[in-house]
């Protein structure tokens, strides 16, 4: 394995969350950040479950846990604030051991990873350096980087390089690539503010279905609130309207409003995520419109993907193509949440009068509905394509590979534990009589008391689980062939099975 570090270049949440799951691997790593001191104020307000286990990877969840607040579910109002319709979520954690959805404080966020990163021995933290060139050979990659304030040279020879360095990514510059519009362009006007009295609020996100001003209202963490209101074309964001725009919540007399800022909230992807060792993740590699709340989440779940791939290629355990998996993965699934926040967004604030008429008499209708309810508040995201990495065939291969494992807490030798906790560092195999097979060859029987495995299984006798807790595999015994079942096997390129009678067993691996 190479002795050169891997080269980070941003040290927001997504970079900083990369440098601990890199260290947490055994690499070295060198992080740049342009600016000298981390940027202050909120900008994302939400994570999600399955989001949170990327953090317990990184060894912060537990800490900043006790930081946030979860989040009560999902209500849809009018343009007068009254309730269209009402979509609790469970309080504590859900499938993914964690609370479905969390408010967080984006600097609360930061200062717990940049402790963390501080106390990791491997990884240098460097502020006030600016990459200004990359170049690569077979060996790695030359990295031209400065320090802002005295001019020294900081240049470093990186294995790889991250590039995590946002929406106005140098990295990607640098590397050529381009992003692609998905979407119109969207103008808000963002508030954060605090109020040193509770307001007396749902403890949940409000969405204002109102097309002549669609907002979005939410109370953050601690005595911290967030409002944001669209702005219409040509519109200025003027701070002095903040009177009228708060006044169905709060008084503007009532709070301290901490930032108003106008964003222009895009749907876009990078072109290209990989240039050999240098790879995008984050806001470098894609932007989303903000109705689902995964524009964080994205980010942090490339990292995830990406540095268990990377650690391998480094290693010298696989080729380089394993690389090629990453965006092969990431993008159609960052492109699918990048499509359901722009629907969402036109059928939550479109259509003119006409359409808010519409949408309260089908909101009164399907409301009730158990299907939609869980379509609004399940925080699943989609199942990663059938591809290298992830083999969708059989009944079973179709229903778990892609997804996450579920995290429920299991009993190990007498002592509770969250599953990721027992699955280890490497790919794991679990099986139907709750066996945790790890990838040192270590077996781990485990006790789940509610049963969440068993169900999740179904017929499978067996699943591989990646680095990064997907299934990769399923595998499913075949039912007696005397009652005549048919079965699925493979002769030859993808999409030419043949029905036969089925064996004692199928291999989906």
């Amino acid at each position: 394995m190479s002795d050169e570090p891997v080269v980070v270049v941003g040290a927001g949440p997504v970079g900083l969350t990369a440098a601990l799951l890199l260290a947490g691997r055994g690499l070295r790593v060198v992080v740049f950040e342009r600016h000298l001191v981390p940027y202050g104020l909120p900008r994302a307000v939400h994570l999600d479950d399955e989001v949170f286990r990327v953090l317990q990877a990184a060894g912060v969840a537990e800490g900043l846990a006790e930081m946030c607040r979860p989040m009560a579910g999902l209500r849809l109002l009018d343009g007068a604030h009254r309730v269209l319709a009402e979509f609790r979520r469970a309080p504590g954690a859900g499938t993914n051991g964690w609370p479905q959805g969390s408010f967080v404080h984006q600097p609360d966020l930061e200062d717990v990873l940049a402790g963390a990163v501080a106390a990791t021995p491997g990884i240098a933290l460097h502020r006030g350096v600016e990459v200004t060139g990359l170049e690569q050979d077979r060996d790695g990659v030359a990295v031209a980087a400065v320090d802002r304030g005295s001019g020294a040279d900081r240049s470093v020879r990186a294995a790889a390089v991250l590039g995590c360095d946002g929406a106005n990514s140098t990295v990607r510059e640098l590397i050529g690539a381009r992003m692609r519009v998905l979407g119109p362009a969207d103008r808000w006007l963002v508030v954060d503010a605090r109020s040193p009295e509770p307001l007396p609020v749902w403890p949940g996100v409000h969405q204002v279905c109102d097309p002549r001003r669609a907002a979005t209202f939410m109370p953050v963490t601690g005595d911290r609130y967030r409002w944001e209101f669209r702005l219409a074309p040509g519109e200025p964001a003027d701070p002095e309207r903040l009177v009228s725009l708060l006044a169905p919540v709060a008084r503007a007399a009532d709070v301290e409003v901490v930032r108003t800022v106008e964003y222009t909230f895009r749907a876009e992807v990078a072109d290209r995520w990989r240039d050999g060792r240098v790879l995008l993740a984050g806001d470098a590699a894609h932007l989303t419109p903000p109705f689902v709340g995964q524009g964080l989440g994205l980010g942090l779940r490339d990292v995830h993907q990406l540095v268990w791939k990377l650690a391998a290629v480094l290693r010298g355990e696989v080729p380089d193509e394993l690389l090629d998996t990453y965006q092969a993965e990431r993008e159609p699934h960052a492109r699918a949440l990048i499509r359901v926040a722009l629907l969402l967004g036109a059928l939550m604030t479109g259509g003119g009068r006409s359409g808010a008429v519409a949408r309260r008499a089908v909101l009164a209708a399907v409301r009730r509905v158990p299907a939609v309810a869980r379509l609004a508040t399940g925080s699943r995201t989609p199942a990663l394509r059938r591809g290298p990495l992830v083999d969708r065939r059989g009944r079973a291969g179709r229903r778990l590979a892609g997804t996450l494992v579920p995290q429920p807490e299991v009993l190990v030798d007498g002592r509770w534990c969250r599953l990721d906790e027992v699955l280890g560092e490497g790919e794991a195999e679990l099986t139907a009589d709750l066996v945790v097979r790890r990838a040192d060859g270590t077996a781990v029987r485990v006790e789940d008391a509610g049963g969440t495995l068993r169900r999740w299984l179904g017929p499978a006798t067996a699943v591989r689980i990646r680095p990064d807790r997907i299934v990769r595999s399923a595998r499913v015994r075949a039912a007696d062939p005397r009652r005549g079942p048919i079965r699925c096997t493979r002769t030859g390129a993808p999409g030419t099975e043949r029905a036969s009678p089925a064996g004692p067993e199928t291999s989906q691996w």
